[in-house]
């Protein structure tokens, strides 16, 4: 399994193009850039009905100090903790472009019946299955835009549409932060007026985070540790302040060095932390790189596994995705 972006024609062809390719049909620059347009106009384009699924107790974006603590909320199907009560089974993807992930597949709906086919086949008597769609909420984009952060943000009413198809589903809503030159910090106080909701969880893609000077799909981003844990803080005083269940927090990596400083990331009461193992190939490169990464995960974080319906070759059946040891808690297809 190469240490390059994680979506590639099986050709193989040169490095550049694997990392271009990456970015979705919708972001590349390659046609004028027609593609990238488009991909705007999706995201920023009218796509639902006007009305927000985030309103009532997410009507304000701020965190305000409450005058008597919250009644306490539960997760999708009851209780209060994810793991190791449940295993989460996640699709993952935005709308704009099927490229970018089997979720934008269909209307949400269609994704949410397709998710719950998937979990189905992690189910057991002893630990029933969390679905959840991983929506990219923010999406790396091959060129700087307005504010020169090469990224653009996917519009309130979206994430409103997958959240009621979540809802609907028994789900939950994983946002996911693509944040170009942008900060993990800056892209998640946006997300907020969502991240107050007992059902919506916070992942972080640091294949996407990059610096100054460069551009995304042509360089592999990282994050420190300094960073997550500024993001791991604030969602666990949320997490508190609110009085939510466990949240969902993840974070992406498929090399080695995607999280700088990883055992100094902080595991927080609150929060449902997991290092996710991406990356695609033959089944013996995914478990290799998994057992790899594996071996350094934080004490008190959980482990999760990425299959792809596209880019892997001979894609690993449930059956030995279950077999891996450590077994993954969180399961994603893209």
């Amino acid at each position: 399994m190469d240490p390059t972006p994680r979506r590639r024609p099986p050709a193989r062809p040169s490095a550049q193009t694997f990392l271009r390719r990456r970015l979705g049909a919708a972001t590349v620059l390659l046609v004028g850039g027609f593609l990238l347009i488009r991909l705007a106009s999706a995201l920023l384009g009218g796509d639902g009905d006007g009305t927000s699924a985030a309103a009532g107790t997410a009507s304000g974006a701020a965190l305000t100090e409450e005058p008597t603590r919250p009644e306490a909320t539960e997760l999708p199907g009851g209780g209060r903790r994810i793991f190791p009560d449940r295993r989460v089974v996640a699709l993952y993807g935005n709308p704009a472009d099927d490229e970018l992930g089997a979720l934008g597949i269909g209307t949400p709906d269609q994704a949410a019946k397709r998710l719950r086919g998937i979990a189905r086949s992690y189910a057991r008597r002893t630990r029933p299955v969390l679905p959840c769609m991983e929506l990219i909420a923010t999406v790396a984009a091959a060129a700087p835009g307005d504010d020169g952060k090469y990224r653009i943000r996917v519009p309130e009413r979206t994430i409103d549409r997958y959240l009621r198809a979540a809802r609907k589903a028994g789900a939950v809503l994983l946002l996911d932060i693509q944040p170009g030159i942008a900060s993990f910090p800056e892209e998640v106080r946006r997300l907020k007026k969502w991240l107050v909701q007992p059902d919506v969880g916070l992942a972080l893609d640091p294949e996407w985070r990059i610096q100054p000077g460069q551009v995304p799909g042509r360089v592999i981003g990282s994050v420190s540790a300094e960073e997550v844990n500024a993001v791991s803080i604030d969602l666990a005083a949320l997490v508190k302040e609110r009085n939510l269940p466990e949240k969902l927090f993840v974070i992406h990596q498929f090399t080695n060095d995607m999280v700088r400083d990883k055992q100094r990331v902080e595991i927080r009461p609150g929060l449902a932390t997991v290092f996710n193992v991406d990356g695609f190939g033959l089944p013996a490169a995914k478990v290799s790189k998994y057992r790899d990464f594996t071996a350094s995960t934080p004490k008190g974080a959980h482990d999760g596994f990425k299959l792809f319906f596209r880019e892997d070759t001979n894609r690993m059946r449930p059956a030995a995705v279950m077999a891996l040891d450590p077994r993954p808690d969180l399961v994603i297809y893209e």
